[in-house]
């Protein structure tokens, strides 16, 4: 992988976000940022802990989905505040996804505000992510396909960005939003994923407080280095064009997908990561001959 320096900024303004970054989709991390809410200081897992400690939340891990489940199928369930002591006081890959604030913490939405910088949230679904130390999530981009501001909050977290185009390199799997399962992007194997070794990105490690702007589409791999969660808000699709790629990918591709699954189970798991791994094949081949004519 070729990752480069993300642009990192202290504070920034609407024009300059909009000029520089959100025009040109083009992410960027601005530290602290979190720090300008009045009720920062409530942004921790002990707060969480007591507002939300007797739900009862579904867990993910990092091991594959099982073929013969629906994918977003948890791994087990857990009460709130057992899964916040797991996490403090011991390893875990345990990971809540999409927990989201509006239908199971609304007194949360009274701790944060919007940042004013210039473009439309869809206010319906800010949400919550959480991770133990070891979790990761599998390389994927957004189905919604809107961009997003993502603040992270207690431990510290790694993220891989790669701008849409790089899909090809990244081991794309057909109707679906992720790559193959068993690219190891911490320790990355060019033998077996030769492609993986042409793919430009970033690399972000981000801490308590600080915001990432994540353009719509982008592919993002990401890593708790320590426990901690996160939340992110969304943005509605900008343009017509990309309105009508999201309905694409959430009522025929995605819905495609889950009829194939449930009809071929393992089978049609194969058969994907197989088509992946020969695009991709395809593709460098490509770049091979352009690099090398």
């Amino acid at each position: 992988m070729i990752l480069s320096e993300i642009d990192i900024v202290d504070d920034i303004s609407k024009e300059v976000f909009l000029e520089k970054y959100f025009k040109p989709q083009k992410p960027v991390l601005i530290k602290g940022f979190a720090k300008k809410w009045e009720a920062y200081d409530k942004w921790n897992l002990d707060y969480i802990y007591e507002q939300a400690g007797e739900q009862v939340v579904g867990l993910y891990d990092n091991k594959p989905a099982d073929p013969n489940k629906a994918t977003d199928e948890p791994a087990t369930h857990m009460k709130m505040r057992d899964y916040i002591r797991l996490i403090k006081t011991q390893s875990s890959d345990l990971r809540i996804f999409f927990y989201i604030i509006t239908d199971k913490l609304p007194e949360l939405l009274k701790n944060f505000s919007y940042p004013d910088l210039g473009f439309k949230y869809f206010k319906r679904i800010p949400t919550l992510f959480f991770g133990g130390n070891e979790a990761r999530v599998l390389m994927h981009y957004d189905v919604d396909l809107g961009d997003l501001l993502h603040f992270q909050f207690e431990g510290k977290k790694r993220v891989l960005l790669f701008p849409p185009e790089e899909a090809a390199f990244l081991y794309k799997v057909p109707l679906a939003v992720h790559t193959i399962y068993n690219v190891d992007y911490e320790r990355p194997d060019y033998t077996q994923f030769p492609a993986l070794r042409y793919a430009k990105g970033y690399e972000i490690f981000m801490e308590h407080g600080d915001a990432l702007f994540m353009p719509s589409g982008y592919w993002h791999f990401n890593r708790y280095l320590e426990a901690g969660f996160s939340i992110t808000l969304r943005s509605f699709p900008s343009s017509p064009q990309r309105l009508l790629k999201m309905l694409n990918e959430v009522f025929f591709i995605r819905y495609t997908d889950k009829f194939m699954r449930k009809l071929f189970k393992q089978k049609w798991v194969d058969y994907k990561q197989r088509k992946a791994f020969e695009r991709s094949q395809k593709a460098l081949n490509v770049y091979l001959k352009q690099s090398n004519p």
